[in-house]
């Protein structure tokens, strides 16, 4: 019986999603053979792991039982000479060991497209039905909540596709949005005495804007290691040309955007 079409098309998604975080992970794996402990690929490491949480959960239905699931949990592990599991594996390690559990999704995906695999057909269109994500459970406008999040899995797809402008223009768009949430929840009164500037918080500047809320105690300084094309993404070119002056962005440019927004949306949400 031929695939449906959709069954396939959304196959196809995944597999190219799945290639491209292998491939972010061989360089990872190269970037940490050569400096274990470096701040920068440490984070990297730490981003490209929970986006292959993400993509885990989401080809297992959002079942921990799954053997997809149980093999991501087990990548964190090491074991003892008695076999128990102990937490403390290495990074690069960690990272080897995901590669081994992308390398098997892809390979279920493929059997899958041949017609070889259809039991976990199951799961792949229970991912449709799992709850969402709630990445964005701490920004107080609930209107904005699935707006959010919509945007964060646009900005992920399209990084992996290499648009790195339009992925950096999106991460920072969300960067805005729940700095500015966390700022208006604060009041203008409570920042007028942080030395806040007058007037309404729409009209400040996107620096201006996380500038105060650092000031305000609502992040950190994530926030300077932003490139400075990502200061300014207001003013690049859209896709159809329109906007300010057309603006280089490099994938890491794109990367490290993607970053600081992960380092702020565990400011505002520590439970996260």
């Amino acid at each position: 019986m031929p695939m449906d079409e959709s069954l396939r098309a959304q196959i196809d998604t995944y597999l190219s999603h799945l290639n491209g975080l292998m491939r972010r992970g061989r360089e990872l794996c190269d970037t940490l053979a050569t400096d274990p402990s470096n701040p920068s690929s440490i984070a990297s490491t730490r981003a490209w792991q929970e986006d292959c949480g993400v993509t885990i959960n989401q080809l297992s239905g959002g079942s921990k039982a799954h053997w997809l699931a149980r093999s991501f949990s087990e990548a964190f592990l090491m074991r003892s000479a008695a076999g128990h599991a102990v937490e403390g594996a290495a990074p690069a390690e960690i990272v080897q060991r995901l590669l081994g559990v992308l390398e098997q999704a892809v390979a279920t995906l493929s059997g899958m497209d041949s017609g070889k695999d259809p039991g976990f057909a199951a799961y792949s269109s229970a991912s449709s039905e799992a709850p969402p994500p709630r990445r964005f459970e701490f920004v107080h406008n609930t209107e904005l909540r699935p707006v959010l999040e919509q945007a964060y899995i646009d900005s992920r797809r399209v990084l992996e596709e290499g648009n790195y402008d339009l992925a950096l223009r999106t991460s920072c768009g969300i960067l805005e949005a729940i700095v500015t949430d966390a700022l208006e929840h604060k009041g203008l009164s409570a920042l007028a005495g942080l030395g806040a500037p007058a007037g309404k918080i729409a009209d400040w500047s996107f620096d201006t804007r996380l500038a105060v809320a650092e000031r305000a105690g609502l992040i950190r300084n994530g926030c300077a290691r932003l490139p400075a094309v990502a200061r300014t993404y207001r003013d690049h070119t859209d896709a159809d040309g329109e906007g300010g002056p057309k603006t280089t962005v490099s994938e890491r440019d794109a990367r490290v955007a993607g970053q600081v927004l992960h380092v702020v949306m565990r400011d505002l949400d520590p439970g996260r």
